[in-house]
């Protein structure tokens, strides 16, 4: 699944730069939002990302595209692959900025951990 997001001023730093935590925050609903498409009915909450390192800086008026797929599954958990790109809207080319893999568990109503069902995009 691909999204874009504008970098705007409001996502910005008194440096002008991007907020590493706007970006989190996008990386973590993007993939939770793939989640939630391929997992219908399921209720997901956020339990890791394996890692956060950010390969370079963002301006205002950068477009990003970010990209989520299903990386692994267990029994109750599934971790998506979330890709960050930097596009030079000038070249039409696009730089890698940032990635990691989101892991999401299933609850029940309860808050108690549950077996997914099976992906309806067919999964990883």
């Amino acid at each position: 699944m691909d999204t874009f997001k504008l970098v705007r001023p409001e996502h910005l730093n008194h440096y002008g730069y991007l907020f590493g935590g706007f970006l989190l925050k996008w990386v973590d609903e993007i993939a939770w939002i793939a989640a939630s498409r391929d997992y219908p009915g399921c209720r997901f909450v956020t339990v890791a990302m394996n890692s956060v390192e950010f390969h370079r800086g963002v301006h205002q008026g950068d477009v990003l595209r970010f990209n989520a797929r299903e990386h692994e599954r267990g029994r109750t958990s599934v971790q998506y692959a979330v890709s960050a790109f930097c596009d030079d809207l000038d070249s039409g080319g696009e730089e890698a900025i940032f990635s990691t893999c989101v892991t999401f568990v299933r609850l029940d109503d309860a808050g108690q951990k549950i077996p997914l069902p099976p992906a309806r995009s067919g999964g990883a």
